[in-house]
């Protein structure tokens, strides 16, 4: 089986609407840095889903590297947002679709 990739669900907190340019910038950083280090496969924006910001799905070695990812989110750290950390494991027609 492939090495599973983990999802980060970026939940809003009571100050999210307080979000500073500063943290936004620090948040496009960090996709950034996540990218450029191949860490990064996919991110993006809810819409139409209360208290949901968005999510990243990562490609870390580990989970405990995921979870130190999520960690030192900007959103996070700030306080504008929390997370919930959950294992994916891709199904597609290369592994018969985990079957």
């Amino acid at each position: 089986m492939e090495k599973p990739m983990y999802l980060m669900l970026i939940e809003k907190s009571k100050t999210y609407n307080r979000l500073t340019k500063k943290v936004i910038m620090e948040h496009v950083d960090n996709i950034q840095s996540l990218d450029d280090a191949g860490k990064l496969e996919l991110c993006g924006v809810f819409q139409g889903y209360p208290g949901m910001a968005g999510m990243y799905i990562l490609k870390t070695d580990s989970r405990e590297e995921a979870e130190e990812f999520c960690r030192r989110e900007p959103l996070v750290t700030g306080g504008y947002a929390s997370y919930k950390l959950v294992t994916l494991h891709i199904a597609n027609r290369e592994n018969n679709y985990l079957l």
